[in-house]
């Protein structure tokens, strides 16, 4: 009974092998087509992700290059765009630049004619002051005296300009210690003209100015001077001197050697002897700016000069020596 049930297990498992094996070798074919078309699917599939990924790679490379263009014209634009600007700006720094120095060589130019315009000007002004100077001078020693209002505001343009001594401030003597000899070369020796008269002294009026229009020149000798004014007599650098009303005279003739840088009245201020006297006027012309000399106690040139402008401008007649109105204005007497 065993052995007949095992029997019929055994042929029934033979059975079912059987046909297990029909049924496998039928599905096989069909597993081998669906493997081949599996394994063809997978090919196609990644054929064609090549290619797409070169036609990306193209498209990619062609988009590439054209932003590439896009931007070397957009930085050549920059480039140019740049180069214009730099150019224009040179190029209007230059016409700034030529602008300016046209401009700077026009006021230049402008600057000079005004300036040649001023100096004309300056110089033409200084002509009429010449000129205003010469024509009262004229006046003083032609036919009176130069206008009184131009004369106040003249003298009292020096004295602001000066700042010095006001008109009739007492100024005290002093004594200078002088050279022994003259220097003749800053005040030349005048020559002897018998009866000579003072130029132009006709012309100036009052009682003070008549020892000028009265004066000539008179050679006597030594003994003829001592009988007249034997008390009288002083000597200056060896020449001889008379006093008479308040002025010294030279004593033409006492030495015939004798030196005299002017020959005319010298006012005695204080019984000062000549030298002394022309030194103190020197030194307050020196003071008041008139007189840029030394002080020598010479009545040369450049004396005379100073106190002819110093009389010219406090209205005085410019008689270019010491006379009392003179000294008067500079508060001397």
């Amino acid at each position: 009974m065993r052995i007949l049930v095992i029997s019929i297990c055994s042929l029934a498992l033979v059975c079912i092998a059987v046909g297990a094996q029909k049924q496998e070798k039928k599905s096989q074919p069909k597993k081998q087509a669906q493997t081949a078309q599996r394994a063809a699917q997978p090919t196609h599939a990644t054929g064609g992700g090549a290619s797409g990924k070169k036609a990306s790679t193209a498209t990619h490379q062609v988009q590439t290059n054209r932003n590439g263009r896009a931007a070397m014209a957009a930085s050549n634009n920059a480039r140019n765009n740049k180069k214009n600007q730099t150019s224009t700006a040179v190029n209007q720094g230059q016409k700034a630049k030529r602008g300016q120095t046209y401009n700077a060589a026009n006021q230049t130019q402008k600057g000079k004619k005004n300036q040649t315009q001023t100096e004309r000007q300056t110089a033409k002004a200084a002509n009429q002051t010449q000129k205003a100077k010469a024509a009262n001078a004229n006046q003083i020693n032609g036919t009176g005296r130069p206008n009184k209002a131009k004369v106040a505001a003249a003298t009292a343009n020096q004295n602001a300009v000066k700042g010095k001594f006001a008109k009739n401030k007492p100024v005290k003597p002093q004594h200078f210690n002088l050279a022994k000899q003259p220097n003749t070369a800053r005040a030349p020796a005048v020559r002897f003209q018998q009866g000579r008269r003072i130029q132009g002294s006709q012309n100036w009026q009052g009682q003070r100015y008549a020892v000028f229009r009265n004066y000539k020149s008179e050679w006597h000798d030594q003994g003829w001077w001592r009988g007249h004014y034997g008390n009288n007599l002083t000597f200056v650098f060896g020449a001889p001197y008379y006093w008479n009303a308040g002025y010294w005279f030279p004593a033409w003739g006492y030495n015939p050697n004798a030196y005299y840088a002017w020959d005319g009245p010298i006012y005695a201020y204080n019984r000062l002897p000549p030298d002394q006297v022309i030194a103190n006027v020197q030194s307050a012309l020196q003071q008041q700016g008139y007189y840029r000399g030394d002080v020598d106690g010479l009545i040369g040139p450049l004396t005379r000069g100073a106190i002819a402008d110093y009389q010219r401008d406090h209205g005085l007649y410019t008689t270019s020596t010491i006379d009392q109105p003179t000294l008067q204005s500079l508060g001397m007497t």
